[in-house]
Protein backbone atom coordinates (compact mmCIF):
# COMPACT_ATOMS: atom_id res chain seq x y z
CA UNK A 1 0.00 0.00 0.00
CA UNK A 2 1.34 3.73 -0.55
CA UNK A 3 0.28 6.08 2.19
CA UNK A 4 -2.60 7.60 0.19
CA UNK A 5 -4.23 3.77 0.09
CA UNK A 6 -3.83 4.11 3.86
CA UNK A 7 -5.62 7.36 3.69
CA UNK A 8 -8.19 6.40 1.98
CA UNK A 9 -8.62 2.84 4.14
CA UNK A 10 -8.21 4.84 7.27
CA UNK A 11 -10.66 7.32 6.54
CA UNK A 12 -13.07 4.49 5.68
CA UNK A 13 -12.48 2.73 8.83
CA UNK A 14 -11.99 5.49 11.42
CA UNK A 15 -15.55 6.61 12.91
CA UNK A 16 -14.64 9.90 12.43
CA UNK A 17 -12.60 11.62 9.26
CA UNK A 18 -9.12 12.28 9.69
CA UNK A 19 -8.35 15.85 10.69
CA UNK A 20 -5.08 17.52 8.64
CA UNK A 21 -2.81 17.36 11.76
CA UNK A 22 -3.42 13.46 11.60
CA UNK A 23 -2.97 13.15 8.10
CA UNK A 24 -0.12 15.23 8.10
CA UNK A 25 1.86 13.43 10.89
CA UNK A 26 1.20 10.12 9.07
CA UNK A 27 2.21 11.46 5.87
CA UNK A 28 5.46 13.01 7.53
CA UNK A 29 6.01 9.51 9.80
CA UNK A 30 5.88 7.86 6.32
CA UNK A 31 8.56 9.48 5.21
CA UNK A 32 10.56 8.78 8.49
CA UNK A 33 10.62 12.54 9.77
CA UNK A 34 10.64 12.76 13.68
CA UNK A 35 7.94 14.87 15.88
CA UNK A 36 10.45 17.73 16.20
CA UNK A 37 10.90 18.46 11.99
CA UNK A 38 7.26 17.52 11.89
CA UNK A 39 6.67 20.53 13.97
CA UNK A 40 8.96 22.60 12.90
CA UNK A 41 7.95 22.27 9.62
CA UNK A 42 4.09 22.77 9.96
CA UNK A 43 4.47 25.27 13.17
CA UNK A 44 2.19 23.08 15.31
CA UNK A 45 4.13 22.67 18.56
CA UNK A 46 6.10 19.84 19.47
CA UNK A 47 3.92 18.66 22.41
CA UNK A 48 0.94 18.78 20.26
CA UNK A 49 2.42 17.08 17.72
CA UNK A 50 3.03 14.19 19.85
CA UNK A 51 -0.20 13.86 21.84
CA UNK A 52 -2.25 13.76 18.42
CA UNK A 53 0.31 11.08 17.63
CA UNK A 54 0.03 8.96 20.37
CA UNK A 55 -3.98 9.21 20.34
CA UNK A 56 -3.45 8.01 16.41
CA UNK A 57 -1.73 4.83 17.22
CA UNK A 58 -4.15 3.70 19.73
CA UNK A 59 -6.82 4.82 17.26
CA UNK A 60 -5.10 2.39 14.27
CA UNK A 61 -4.35 -0.21 16.73
CA UNK A 62 -7.89 -0.49 17.40
CA UNK A 63 -9.52 -0.23 14.15
CA UNK A 64 -6.47 -3.04 12.65
CA UNK A 65 -6.85 -4.69 15.03
CA UNK A 66 -2.44 -5.29 15.59
CA UNK A 67 -0.27 -3.25 17.37
CA UNK A 68 0.93 0.33 15.20
CA UNK A 69 3.41 2.70 16.39
CA UNK A 70 5.74 5.04 14.74
CA UNK A 71 8.89 2.66 14.43
CA UNK A 72 6.57 -0.40 12.63
CA UNK A 73 3.84 2.48 11.05
CA UNK A 74 5.22 2.09 7.21
CA UNK A 75 6.80 -1.60 8.02
CA UNK A 76 3.59 -3.15 8.38
CA UNK A 77 1.41 -1.79 6.06
CA UNK A 78 3.65 -0.69 3.01
CA UNK A 79 4.08 -4.74 2.14
CA UNK A 80 0.04 -5.54 1.97
CA UNK A 81 -2.02 -5.18 -1.18
CA UNK A 82 -5.25 -3.49 -0.29
CA UNK A 83 -7.91 -6.48 -0.64
CA UNK A 84 -11.49 -6.58 -2.17
CA UNK A 85 -13.23 -5.74 0.67
CA UNK A 86 -11.10 -3.04 1.73
CA UNK A 87 -11.47 -1.59 -1.51
CA UNK A 88 -15.61 -1.67 -1.48
CA UNK A 89 -15.77 -0.18 2.08
CA UNK A 90 -13.31 2.52 0.73
CA UNK A 91 -15.89 3.08 -2.51
CA UNK A 92 -18.79 3.02 0.11
CA UNK A 93 -17.35 5.60 2.47
CA UNK A 94 -16.56 7.90 -0.45
CA UNK A 95 -19.16 10.84 -1.10
CA UNK A 96 -18.11 10.94 -5.04
CA UNK A 97 -18.81 7.24 -5.90
CA UNK A 98 -21.87 7.71 -4.03
CA UNK A 99 -24.60 9.80 -5.46
CA UNK A 100 -27.16 9.02 -2.81
CA UNK A 101 -25.02 9.94 -0.01
CA UNK A 102 -25.93 13.76 0.89
CA UNK A 103 -23.14 15.92 2.20
CA UNK A 104 -25.13 18.90 4.52
CA UNK A 105 -23.40 22.59 3.76
CA UNK A 106 -22.76 24.79 6.29
CA UNK A 107 -24.24 28.25 4.96
CA UNK A 108 -21.46 30.87 5.93
CA UNK A 109 -24.05 32.91 8.06
CA UNK A 110 -21.93 31.69 11.76
CA UNK A 111 -18.78 30.28 13.28
CA UNK A 112 -18.20 26.62 11.49
CA UNK A 113 -18.82 24.10 14.01
CA UNK A 114 -16.31 22.26 15.70
CA UNK A 115 -15.97 18.81 13.44
CA UNK A 116 -16.89 21.15 9.89
CA UNK A 117 -14.51 20.05 6.74
CA UNK A 118 -14.71 23.40 6.03
CA UNK A 119 -12.93 25.28 8.24
CA UNK A 120 -9.11 25.73 6.91
CA UNK A 121 -6.41 26.77 9.62
CA UNK A 122 -4.08 29.53 9.21
CA UNK A 123 -1.15 28.10 10.83
CA UNK A 124 0.50 29.06 12.96
CA UNK A 125 -2.46 30.48 14.33
CA UNK A 126 -3.79 28.01 16.21
CA UNK A 127 -0.79 26.21 17.11
CA UNK A 128 0.17 29.80 18.59
CA UNK A 129 -3.47 30.56 20.50
CA UNK A 130 -3.36 26.83 22.51
CA UNK A 131 -0.14 27.82 23.50
CA UNK A 132 -1.09 30.43 25.09
CA UNK A 133 -3.88 29.89 26.57
CA UNK A 134 -1.86 27.49 28.83
CA UNK A 135 0.51 29.75 30.11
CA UNK A 136 -0.72 31.19 33.57
CA UNK A 137 -2.18 34.93 33.65
CA UNK A 138 -2.13 35.15 30.01
CA UNK A 139 -4.02 37.10 27.75
CA UNK A 140 -4.39 36.59 23.77
CA UNK A 141 -5.61 39.08 21.55
CA UNK A 142 -7.31 38.12 18.78
CA UNK A 143 -7.97 40.70 16.24
CA UNK A 144 -9.85 40.64 12.64
CA UNK A 145 -12.49 42.51 10.56
CA UNK A 146 -15.73 41.52 10.55
CA UNK A 147 -16.22 37.91 8.68
CA UNK A 148 -12.88 36.67 8.95
CA UNK A 149 -13.53 34.08 11.10
CA UNK A 150 -12.48 34.84 14.96
CA UNK A 151 -15.85 33.52 16.31
CA UNK A 152 -14.43 30.31 14.13
CA UNK A 153 -10.72 30.46 15.67
CA UNK A 154 -12.62 31.12 19.15
CA UNK A 155 -14.67 27.93 19.31
CA UNK A 156 -11.66 26.24 19.10
CA UNK A 157 -9.67 27.46 21.04
CA UNK A 158 -12.14 27.11 24.29
CA UNK A 159 -12.75 23.47 22.55
CA UNK A 160 -9.34 23.18 23.27
CA UNK A 161 -9.34 24.81 26.99
CA UNK A 162 -12.10 22.15 27.79
CA UNK A 163 -9.89 19.21 26.48
CA UNK A 164 -7.56 20.19 29.54
CA UNK A 165 -10.31 20.59 31.73
CA UNK A 166 -10.18 24.42 31.85
CA UNK A 167 -13.16 26.25 32.45
CA UNK A 168 -14.46 28.36 29.50
CA UNK A 169 -16.41 31.71 30.18
CA UNK A 170 -17.61 33.27 26.57
CA UNK A 171 -19.21 37.33 26.94
CA UNK A 172 -20.17 38.73 23.50
CA UNK A 173 -20.70 42.85 23.90
CA UNK A 174 -22.68 42.79 21.08
CA UNK A 175 -25.38 40.99 23.33
CA UNK A 176 -25.17 43.83 26.10
CA UNK A 177 -28.17 46.12 26.40
CA UNK A 178 -26.89 49.80 25.65
CA UNK A 179 -27.38 51.05 29.25
CA UNK A 180 -24.46 48.89 30.72
CA UNK A 181 -22.01 50.74 28.45
CA UNK A 182 -22.64 54.39 29.78
CA UNK A 183 -22.62 53.37 33.37
CA UNK A 184 -19.32 51.73 34.30
CA UNK A 185 -20.47 50.49 38.24
CA UNK A 186 -23.47 48.41 36.23
CA UNK A 187 -21.49 47.11 33.34
CA UNK A 188 -18.94 45.55 35.93
CA UNK A 189 -21.96 43.80 37.99
CA UNK A 190 -23.04 42.69 34.94
CA UNK A 191 -19.77 41.54 34.32
CA UNK A 192 -19.15 39.71 37.60
CA UNK A 193 -22.66 38.25 38.01
CA UNK A 194 -21.94 36.64 34.48
CA UNK A 195 -19.14 34.89 35.06
CA UNK A 196 -20.66 33.52 38.24
CA UNK A 197 -23.12 32.16 36.82
CA UNK A 198 -21.53 30.49 33.82
CA UNK A 199 -18.97 28.77 36.79
CA UNK A 200 -22.16 27.67 38.24
CA UNK A 201 -21.47 30.15 41.80
CA UNK A 202 -24.12 31.90 43.66
CA UNK A 203 -23.61 35.52 42.89
CA UNK A 204 -22.45 37.33 46.04
CA UNK A 205 -21.92 40.58 44.40
CA UNK A 206 -23.67 42.67 47.88
CA UNK A 207 -20.94 41.03 50.02
CA UNK A 208 -17.84 42.31 47.97
CA UNK A 209 -19.13 45.19 46.40
CA UNK A 210 -18.37 48.80 48.46
CA UNK A 211 -19.09 52.21 46.39
CA UNK A 212 -16.36 53.52 48.86
CA UNK A 213 -13.31 51.52 47.51
CA UNK A 214 -15.08 52.18 43.96
CA UNK A 215 -16.06 49.67 40.93
CA UNK A 216 -13.00 48.47 39.58
CA UNK A 217 -11.53 47.80 43.40
CA UNK A 218 -14.58 46.05 44.51
CA UNK A 219 -14.81 44.34 41.06
CA UNK A 220 -10.96 43.16 41.40
CA UNK A 221 -11.68 42.08 44.66
CA UNK A 222 -14.81 40.10 43.88
CA UNK A 223 -12.40 37.88 40.86
CA UNK A 224 -9.70 37.51 43.30
CA UNK A 225 -11.79 36.83 46.87
CA UNK A 226 -14.68 35.21 45.26
CA UNK A 227 -14.04 33.93 41.82
CA UNK A 228 -10.83 32.90 41.78
CA UNK A 229 -10.35 31.69 44.83
CA UNK A 230 -13.81 29.06 44.68
CA UNK A 231 -12.24 27.60 41.58
CA UNK A 232 -9.41 24.99 41.54
CA UNK A 233 -8.82 24.64 37.46
CA UNK A 234 -7.80 27.17 35.33
CA UNK A 235 -10.34 29.84 33.80
CA UNK A 236 -10.45 31.10 29.70
CA UNK A 237 -12.51 34.26 30.19
CA UNK A 238 -13.01 35.16 26.60
CA UNK A 239 -14.41 39.30 25.71
CA UNK A 240 -15.97 39.30 22.97
CA UNK A 241 -16.20 42.29 20.61
CA UNK A 242 -14.86 44.46 22.79
CA UNK A 243 -14.52 47.49 19.68
CA UNK A 244 -17.72 48.10 20.83
CA UNK A 245 -16.41 49.35 23.98
CA UNK A 246 -14.46 51.57 22.00
CA UNK A 247 -17.63 53.68 21.26
CA UNK A 248 -17.38 54.61 24.40
CA UNK A 249 -14.50 56.60 25.83
CA UNK A 250 -15.53 57.06 28.95
CA UNK A 251 -16.25 53.32 29.90
CA UNK A 252 -13.22 51.98 27.71
CA UNK A 253 -10.22 54.63 29.79
CA UNK A 254 -11.69 52.49 33.18
CA UNK A 255 -12.17 49.32 32.10
CA UNK A 256 -9.01 48.32 29.74
CA UNK A 257 -6.67 49.66 32.12
CA UNK A 258 -8.32 47.34 34.80
CA UNK A 259 -7.86 44.24 32.22
CA UNK A 260 -4.29 45.27 32.64
CA UNK A 261 -4.43 45.66 36.05
CA UNK A 262 -5.05 41.80 36.12
CA UNK A 263 -2.52 40.94 34.27
CA UNK A 264 -0.19 42.22 35.92
CA UNK A 265 -1.33 40.53 39.31
CA UNK A 266 -0.72 37.62 37.76
CA UNK A 267 3.08 38.02 37.74
CA UNK A 268 2.72 38.94 41.43
CA UNK A 269 -0.19 37.29 43.37
CA UNK A 270 -0.36 33.35 42.49
CA UNK A 271 -4.52 32.93 42.44
CA UNK A 272 -4.14 35.28 39.43
CA UNK A 273 -2.60 32.71 37.40
CA UNK A 274 -5.68 30.73 36.89
CA UNK A 275 -7.20 33.71 34.74
CA UNK A 276 -6.40 33.56 31.01
CA UNK A 277 -8.14 36.11 29.07
CA UNK A 278 -9.07 36.53 25.43
CA UNK A 279 -9.99 39.27 23.80
CA UNK A 280 -11.22 39.52 20.58
CA UNK A 281 -11.98 42.97 18.81
CA UNK A 282 -12.52 43.79 15.14
CA UNK A 283 -10.01 47.10 14.82
CA UNK A 284 -7.14 48.65 16.08
CA UNK A 285 -8.47 50.66 19.22
CA UNK A 286 -8.91 54.20 19.19
CA UNK A 287 -9.49 55.24 22.61
CA UNK A 288 -6.16 57.45 23.49
CA UNK A 289 -4.91 55.32 26.65
CA UNK A 290 -1.67 55.53 28.61
CA UNK A 291 0.43 52.74 27.09
CA UNK A 292 1.30 51.64 30.79
CA UNK A 293 -2.49 51.10 31.44
CA UNK A 294 -3.40 48.86 28.00
CA UNK A 295 -4.12 45.77 27.59
CA UNK A 296 -3.34 46.03 23.77
CA UNK A 297 0.37 46.23 24.21
CA UNK A 298 0.17 43.14 26.76
CA UNK A 299 -0.21 39.45 26.12
CA UNK A 300 0.17 37.60 22.39
CA UNK A 301 -1.68 39.07 19.58
CA UNK A 302 -3.30 37.18 17.20
CA UNK A 303 -4.48 39.28 13.61
CA UNK A 304 -6.45 36.66 11.48
CA UNK A 305 -4.92 37.22 7.89
CA UNK A 306 -6.74 36.74 5.12
CA UNK A 307 -6.85 33.12 3.10
CA UNK A 308 -3.75 32.75 1.07
CA UNK A 309 -3.89 31.06 -2.88
CA UNK A 310 -2.88 27.53 -1.14
CA UNK A 311 -5.72 28.10 1.53
CA UNK A 312 -8.75 28.93 -1.09
CA UNK A 313 -7.32 25.63 -3.42
CA UNK A 314 -7.69 23.49 0.08
CA UNK A 315 -10.96 24.88 0.57
CA UNK A 316 -11.99 24.46 -2.68
CA UNK A 317 -10.61 20.70 -2.57
CA UNK A 318 -13.25 20.41 0.75
CA UNK A 319 -16.08 21.60 -1.59
CA UNK A 320 -15.16 19.11 -4.01
CA UNK A 321 -15.24 21.35 -7.04
CA UNK A 322 -13.68 20.04 -10.10
CA UNK A 323 -10.99 22.82 -10.64
CA UNK A 324 -8.39 20.91 -12.53
CA UNK A 325 -5.99 24.37 -13.36
CA UNK A 326 -5.90 27.21 -11.58
CA UNK A 327 -7.39 29.98 -13.49
CA UNK A 328 -10.71 29.84 -11.30
CA UNK A 329 -8.90 30.16 -7.98
CA UNK A 330 -6.97 33.22 -9.57
CA UNK A 331 -10.04 34.50 -11.33
CA UNK A 332 -11.84 34.80 -7.84
CA UNK A 333 -9.40 35.93 -5.20
CA UNK A 334 -9.21 38.72 -8.00
CA UNK A 335 -12.57 39.73 -7.06
CA UNK A 336 -12.57 38.86 -3.47
CA UNK A 337 -9.05 38.17 -2.86
CA UNK A 338 -8.80 35.85 0.39
CA UNK A 339 -11.77 36.93 2.20
CA UNK A 340 -12.57 33.67 3.62
CA UNK A 341 -16.58 34.60 3.97
CA UNK A 342 -16.56 35.96 0.31
CA UNK A 343 -14.57 32.98 -0.59
CA UNK A 344 -17.04 30.40 1.01
CA UNK A 345 -20.27 32.05 0.18
CA UNK A 346 -19.08 31.35 -3.15
CA UNK A 347 -17.89 28.13 -3.21
CA UNK A 348 -21.01 26.92 -1.55
CA UNK A 349 -23.02 28.50 -4.13
CA UNK A 350 -21.33 27.36 -7.12
CA UNK A 351 -21.80 23.50 -4.92
CA UNK A 352 -25.26 24.39 -4.86
CA UNK A 353 -25.99 24.77 -8.33
CA UNK A 354 -23.99 22.16 -9.73
CA UNK A 355 -25.48 19.57 -7.38
CA UNK A 356 -28.37 20.55 -5.37
CA UNK A 357 -29.86 17.09 -5.04
CA UNK A 358 -26.73 16.05 -3.58
CA UNK A 359 -25.90 18.33 -1.27
CA UNK A 360 -28.57 20.26 -0.15
CA UNK A 361 -30.63 19.38 2.76
CA UNK A 362 -33.88 20.27 4.99
CA UNK A 363 -31.57 22.78 7.00
CA UNK A 364 -29.27 24.28 3.66
CA UNK A 365 -30.01 27.88 2.68
CA UNK A 366 -31.10 27.59 -0.95
CA UNK A 367 -29.22 29.62 -3.69
CA UNK A 368 -30.81 32.75 -5.82
CA UNK A 369 -31.97 32.33 -8.86
CA UNK A 370 -29.92 30.08 -11.29
CA UNK A 371 -30.15 28.29 -14.17
CA UNK A 372 -28.76 24.69 -13.40
CA UNK A 373 -28.30 23.56 -17.33
CA UNK A 374 -25.56 25.78 -17.34
CA UNK A 375 -21.87 24.13 -17.91
CA UNK A 376 -20.13 24.39 -14.33
CA UNK A 377 -17.71 27.17 -16.13
CA UNK A 378 -20.70 29.11 -17.12
CA UNK A 379 -22.13 28.84 -14.02
CA UNK A 380 -18.58 30.29 -12.37
CA UNK A 381 -18.18 33.19 -15.16
CA UNK A 382 -22.19 33.81 -14.16
CA UNK A 383 -21.70 34.03 -10.60
CA UNK A 384 -18.61 36.88 -11.07
CA UNK A 385 -20.69 39.00 -13.09
CA UNK A 386 -22.88 39.33 -11.34
CA UNK A 387 -20.96 39.65 -8.01
CA UNK A 388 -20.97 43.16 -7.83
CA UNK A 389 -24.12 43.71 -8.30
CA UNK A 390 -27.58 43.65 -6.43
CA UNK A 391 -28.52 40.67 -8.26
CA UNK A 392 -25.09 38.44 -7.44
CA UNK A 393 -24.51 36.14 -4.66
CA UNK A 394 -23.11 38.99 -2.25
CA UNK A 395 -26.04 41.62 -2.68
CA UNK A 396 -27.10 40.59 0.95
CA UNK A 397 -23.85 41.74 2.06
CA UNK A 398 -22.90 44.32 -0.18
CA UNK A 399 -26.54 45.94 1.34
CA UNK A 400 -25.98 45.59 4.67
CA UNK A 401 -22.65 47.11 4.17
CA UNK A 402 -24.23 50.31 2.56
CA UNK A 403 -26.92 50.44 5.09
CA UNK A 404 -24.19 51.21 7.73
CA UNK A 405 -22.20 53.58 5.40
CA UNK A 406 -25.59 55.46 4.92
CA UNK A 407 -26.46 55.67 8.50
CA UNK A 408 -23.14 57.48 9.13
CA UNK A 409 -22.21 59.88 6.59
CA UNK A 410 -18.81 61.04 7.87
CA UNK A 411 -17.75 56.99 7.43
CA UNK A 412 -19.50 57.14 3.95
CA UNK A 413 -17.48 60.14 2.62
CA UNK A 414 -14.64 58.88 4.18
CA UNK A 415 -15.14 55.36 2.45
CA UNK A 416 -16.26 57.47 -0.93
CA UNK A 417 -12.60 58.96 -0.50
CA UNK A 418 -10.88 56.07 -0.28
CA UNK A 419 -12.54 55.00 -3.39
CA UNK A 420 -12.07 57.64 -5.76
CA UNK A 421 -8.46 58.99 -4.40
CA UNK A 422 -6.33 55.91 -5.19
CA UNK A 423 -3.86 55.44 -1.79
CA UNK A 424 -5.32 58.14 -0.10
CA UNK A 425 -4.35 58.41 3.81
CA UNK A 426 -5.83 61.42 4.99
CA UNK A 427 -9.11 60.32 6.18
CA UNK A 428 -9.81 60.42 10.47
CA UNK A 429 -7.74 57.88 11.84
CA UNK A 430 -11.70 57.09 14.26
CA UNK A 431 -13.12 56.84 10.77
CA UNK A 432 -10.30 54.63 8.90
CA UNK A 433 -10.26 52.07 12.02
CA UNK A 434 -14.34 51.74 12.19
CA UNK A 435 -13.84 50.90 8.10
CA UNK A 436 -10.80 48.50 8.62
CA UNK A 437 -13.57 46.70 10.96
CA UNK A 438 -16.21 46.24 8.79
CA UNK A 439 -13.52 44.97 6.55
CA UNK A 440 -14.12 47.53 3.78
CA UNK A 441 -10.44 48.80 3.30
CA UNK A 442 -6.97 47.33 3.72
CA UNK A 443 -3.94 49.37 5.43
CA UNK A 444 -0.78 49.45 2.32
CA UNK A 445 1.90 51.16 4.63
CA UNK A 446 0.48 54.43 5.57
CA UNK A 447 -1.85 54.11 2.13
CA UNK A 448 -5.78 52.84 2.34
CA UNK A 449 -7.37 50.72 -0.24
CA UNK A 450 -10.70 48.80 -0.51
CA UNK A 451 -9.83 45.52 0.53
CA UNK A 452 -10.77 44.14 -2.70
CA UNK A 453 -12.17 44.07 -6.23
CA UNK A 454 -15.79 43.56 -5.18
CA UNK A 455 -16.38 46.29 -2.64
CA UNK A 456 -14.35 48.53 -4.94
CA UNK A 457 -16.88 48.27 -7.96
CA UNK A 458 -20.03 47.91 -6.02
CA UNK A 459 -19.64 51.21 -4.18
CA UNK A 460 -18.00 53.08 -6.70
CA UNK A 461 -21.93 52.74 -8.71
CA UNK A 462 -23.83 53.25 -5.16
CA UNK A 463 -22.01 55.96 -3.43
Amino acid sequence: MTIDDVLLLLNAMLPKPLTRLQELILRETWEGKTYNIIAQESYYGPERVRKVAAELWVSLTQVLNEPINKVNFRKKLEPREITLTQQQLIRQNSPLNNVNRKMPLEFPDGPLSLNSRFYISRPPIEELAFTEIMEPGSVLRIKAPQNMGKSSLLLRILAYANHLNYQTISLDFNQAEESLFTDFNRFLRWLSANVSHSLGLECQLENYWDEQIGSKVSCTIYFQSYILQNTQSPIVLSLNEVNRIFEYPELAKEFFPMLRVWYEEARKIEIWQKLRLIVTYSTEIYVPLNLNQSPFNIGLPLSLPYFTYEQVKELAKCYQLDWAGNSEIEQLMAMVGGHPYLVQLAFYHLVSISTPSLYLTSTSVPPPEYDCHLSPQAQFEQLLQQAPTNVGIYKDHLRRLLLSLENNPELKAAFEQVIQQKGSSKIDSTLAYKLDSMGLIIFNGDQLEPSCELYRRYFQEQL
